[in-house]
């Protein structure tokens, strides 16, 4: 049973779970005691899972008491983890996937049972790395009276990338019902359609459903014959492997359908209760510590060690305790507070840390907001950034699905182990290696303009810096309108009614759900603020140019679901199709009478979109001021129709009754907003992703794949192969063997990345990996990419040190070549790798200060050691590919400190011999004799005993493999 250990001396500790006495657990609080208490929540994640899995060889008492003395030992030691499951995606999970298929073979063939290899760990596979885009079309609609002018009238027929007249059937797609009618009596009708079923391509003028557009299609089409071979592959694991769940394409990415379907919060095994807990190989892992669940990215290899049983190991972080303190002003969206605390734990100094937020403000964070900030952990630097399961989580699975009996026995486990992050300000708060305060009263919102996005303005200064910018002489900002006529006003007559132009009016208005907007949150506050406009009686004038264009048919359809749509429109901001329109000028032209009144008057006049271009001039050539603004202050501004307005000592305008109304008499409350948004999107979205969970993927469905044990190589493929790793598989280790006589493969300076080693992007036609694919029979049209055949370990192989950026000593200049000593020839360098091993013949590198920087990748061990070498000798190393060289089976070697190849006179073309000690010992001393007769010392940089055993058993593979037989 993964995750237990039955030897675990700390068994006592378990107890009955209050009030459901089947359910068991770890009481870790009892357990550790006053100093548990004083842990931070994600630690006390890290203990439980300490004791838990203790056995005294991958995890010993000593490792959870340095957990538990976490706040002297941090920073200062190594601690083994092991997570609850593994999420995959694709390119990643192929290799994994495949060396697995290969230990069946090679169990099978050393006498064992080949059914008992499975994954240790559960493991979620997400194929959503295949997708390539061989089709596109433009995606932008247009309005339904595109151009502006009579829509009575008849157009011409139309190229397809031009206007289509208003009554065409949506998207020109058999499956709408017919042209539109909705939209025929303008911005007020109100007239839509109250059924609309779930699903997140809808006809913008219906919000009915229509059929996937042509383009998806093909693209699916194109996937699935490209990858075909590796989606069989994926489908036969799913079936005779334990332990594996896949999630097939079209359904979703990786770290999206975690969040929002793989994860569990609390694991219930066998009645047996433990926090969830996860490492991936997607960079966006960390988006699930919004919901509580402890979790980053890492490496291909650090994750099938983790599939294999084995933990991941790092440094015990500090934790940075982030105090989130007062109210957020009513005007600042999610987005507004998610950018400000991202602005301040990046000027806080947190890489390398575990990031905790704590605080009575934490409570106003909804999930989304929570995992948003969770995942810009890359922003910021921190290793990930933890929220504590609390009644707002709690709330938000009990509308993602979760029954009440589930939640119940979450909640009661959580509390017993102090898991669970309580509202109350008497309760306790851990303690932290630094505490950084962010008060959420500080965070106002601002606006961009009016001529450039990098120049912010205050939404309470909006307008004292517009009567600035009058003043100013024109450039960046200022308009250079003389005093006297600032106050000019130029009256107009449109549709019959007298309207007046000044300075600062606003003639266009585009809610836009573009880049950082696509949040639920501020698109719902949009429709909330146009409801309770309406409810007031207030109204947009009707010489706003006003639109709607949502980022996809699933901003529709929550908009729709949630009924706030048609207060939109009755304001103006009808859905006029999906893509960028006003952002990029495709604007239609203004009413001639308000252009002729602007030009007449030489008036500033105003655009306010929630897009990220506002450019002078971009939107409309008559209108000067832009402004980029969240898309319930767009709709604000279009009602107020003016940026020269306080909103908060001036009205908006006057209701029913003649009353003035306040913008803070129609704004929505956060708590409002969390409501519409829990109630209507979330539970709507997560409804949707488990029908398509559940239903598939038709081509996936229909899609053919074998289910014996063993899988049914195919020799001509050039996808999947079935790798070398266990070729020399035996039952017993075996002492590790001296390297007698090896040669440089490379000779390579300071800084090598994982970049420079491992075979990733497109195929270059000359390289190695290229010609290999050409005697297949395929063309440069077919080769795919490096992700895409990280199944093939021949291909792989040959990219491996494939990088033209690549500086090789022997060579002088950037490039994949070497030199093959014995021959004298310039050759790529899986070439001269197969040279070597033909003859027999050892090879190391040569290197110099931190060999193996870079993201962590798992070719970059595996390709040097299917290349033939035995051990790499550095100055220093990155840490995380130390211990990657060491799990595939190749020994880290260092330099003496102060000695490097230049120091010691060698030149990278002698031969190296090597003697290991029948018995190695952790950071043990090793003497190297070169073909000139130099002797020197290096050490090997084995940390533990694991790491020792790891090596003797030729990595972890075969010592996995070796504990099936």
């Amino acid at each position: 049973l993964f995750g237990f250990s039955p030897g675990s001396p700390y068994q006592p500790a378990i107890e009955a779970l209050r009030n459901d006495p089947q359910k068991k657990f770890y009481n870790v609080s009892k357990l550790g005691g006053a100093k548990y208490d004083t842990l931070p929540y994600s630690i006390r994640v890290l203990f439980e899972s300490s004791i838990r899995n203790c056995d005294g060889f991958l995890v010993k008492e000593e490792d959870a008491m340095n957990i538990l003395d976490w706040k002297t030992k941090q920073n200062n030691v190594e601690v083994p983890f092991c997570p609850a499951r593994v999420v995959l995606q694709d390119f990643t999970g192929i290799p994994a996937m495949v060396d697995f298929a290969a230990m069946r073979e090679a169990v099978r063939s050393a006498g064992g049972d080949p059914v008992k290899v499975n994954p240790a760990c559960p493991t979620d596979l997400t194929v959503d790395h295949s997708l390539q885009i061989d089709f596109s079309k433009c995606a932008i609609q247009n309005a339904p009276n595109p151009g502006g002018g009579d829509p009575q009238k008849p157009m011409a027929k139309l190229s397809p990338l031009k206007a289509q007249p208003r009554k065409l059937p949506c998207r020109g797609q058999t499956g709408c019902k017919g042209p539109c009618s909705a939209g025929d009596s303008g911005r007020h009708s109100g007239q839509f359609s109250a059924q609309i079923e779930n699903t997140p391509i809808l006809c913008p003028f219906h919000l009915q459903p229509v059929p996937e557009p042509e383009t998806v299609l093909k693209n699916q089409e194109m996937e699935f014959g490209r990858n075909r071979e590796r989606l069989q592959f994926f489908k036969w694991s799913s079936k005779v492997f334990k332990n594996i769940s896949l999630i097939p394409p079209e359904t979703g990415m990786a770290h999206q359908v975690n969040l929002e379907y793989l994860s569990r919060v609390v694991f219930e095994v066998k009645d047996f209760l433990y926090p969830d807990s996860v490492v991936g190989t997607d960079s966006h892992t960390t988006m699930v510590n919004g919901l509580g669940i402890l979790g980053w990215g890492v490496g291909g290899i650090e994750t099938e060690a983790v599939m294999l049983g084995m933990p991941v190991t790092l440094t015990l972080p500090e934790v940075v305790g982030c105090e989130l303190t007062g109210t957020a002003s009513p005007l600042a969206t999610s987005i507004d507070i998610v950018v400000s605390i991202t602005k301040h734990l990046k000027q806080a100094d947190v890489a390398g840390k575990f990031v905790e937020f704590f605080g009575s403000g934490v409570s106003q964070l909804s999930v989304a907001d929570r995992t948003t900030i969770a995942n810009m952990c890359p922003e910021y630097g921190a290793i990930l950034s933890f929220f504590p399961v609390d009644n707002v989580t709690l709330k938000h699975l009990k509308h993602t699905g979760f029954d009440k009996a589930k939640l119940e026995v979450m909640e009661a486990y959580l509390k017993a182990v102090k898991l669970f992050r309580n509202d109350e300000s008497s309760s306790r708060e851990p303690e932290y290696s630094q505490v950084v305060q962010i008060s959420l009263s500080s965070i106002i919102p601002y606006v961009s303009g009016p001529k450039r996005s990098q120049d912010r303005v205050a939404v309470n200064n909006m307008k004292s810096d517009f009567q600035a910018c009058l003043n100013e002489k024109s450039g960046v900002k200022g308009f250079q309108i003389a005093a006297e006529k600032q106050n000019d006003i130029v009256p107009v007559q449109y549709e019959g009614n007298e309207y007046k132009l000044s300075h600062g009016c606003i003639v266009i208005a585009a809610v836009i759900s573009c880049t950082n907007n696509c949040n639920p949150s501020v698109m719902l506050a949009a429709g909330l603020l146009a409801k309770k406009a309406v409810e007031a009686g207030l109204a947009v004038k009707p010489y706003i140019r006003t639109s709607l264009s949502p980022g996809s048919g699933m901003v529709t359809h929550y908009l729709s679901s949630s009924g706030v749509l048609p207060y939109l429109s009755k304001l103006g901001f009808e859905v006029v199709g999906y893509g960028c329109s006003t952002c990029v000028g495709n604007t239609a032209p203004l009413p001639e009478a308000i252009r002729n009144a602007i030009k007449q008057g030489d008036i500033i006049a105003c655009g306010v979109l929630s897009g990220t271009k506002n450019f002078e001039g971009r939107l409309c050539d008559c209108v000067r001021a832009n402004y980029l603004a969240s898309p319930p202050l767009v709709v604000a501004y279009a009602i107020a129709g003016t940026v020269r307005i306080d909103f908060e000592t001036e009205p908006l305008g006057t209701g029913y009754n003649g009353k003035s109304i306040y913008l803070r008499d129609i704004w929505p409350t956060r708590k409002e907003l969390h409501t519409v948004e829990e109630e209507c999107v979330i539970s709507s979205m997560f409804k949707e992703l488990k029908e398509k969970m559940e239903k598939g993927n038709k081509r996936w469905n229909l899609l053919e794949a074998p289910e014996s044990t063993l899988f049914p190589w195919d020799l001509k493929s050039t996808y999947i192969r079935c790798p070398s790793f266990f070729d020399k598989l035996a039952k017993e280790p075996v002492s590790p063997q001296p390297i007698e006589n090896a040669h440089v493969l490379l000779y390579l300076g300071d800084s090598v990345t994982t970049d420079h080693i491992s075979p990733a992007g497109s195929i270059a036609r000359s390289s190695a990996a290229a010609k290999y694919l050409t005697n297949k029979g395929l063309t440069p049209r077919e080769f795919n990419s490096y992700g895409a055949r990280r199944g093939n370990d021949a291909v792989m192989t040959r990219g491996t040190f494939a990088n033209i950026k690549l500086l090789n000593k022997f060579i002088g200049k950037p490039a994949p070549k070497t030199i093959h000593f014995p021959s004298g020839q310039t050759l790529d360098v899986f070439e001269a790798a197969e040279l070597y091993q033909r003859e027999g013949t050892p090879v190391i590198i040569l290197a110099g200060k931190k060999y193996g920087l870079g993201s962590s990748r798992d070719w970059a061990a595996k390709g040097p050691f299917l290349l033939g070498v035995k051990a790499v000798l550095a100055e220093s190393y990155e840490k995380v590919h130390r211990s990657q060289l060491i799990g595939i089976g190749i020994a880290p070697l260092q330099f003496l400190p102060g000695e490097n190849p230049s120091t010691l006179g060698l030149t990278g073309r002698e031969q190296f011999s090597i003697l290991f000690p029948p018995e190695l010992s952790p950071g043990m001393t090793l003497d190297i004799k070169t073909s000139t007769g130099k002797v020197f010392s290096v050490i090997a940089l084995f940390e533990n005993d694991m790491e020792i055993t790891l090596y003797k058993y030729g990595g972890s593979l075969n010592f996995v493999a070796r504990r099936f037989l």
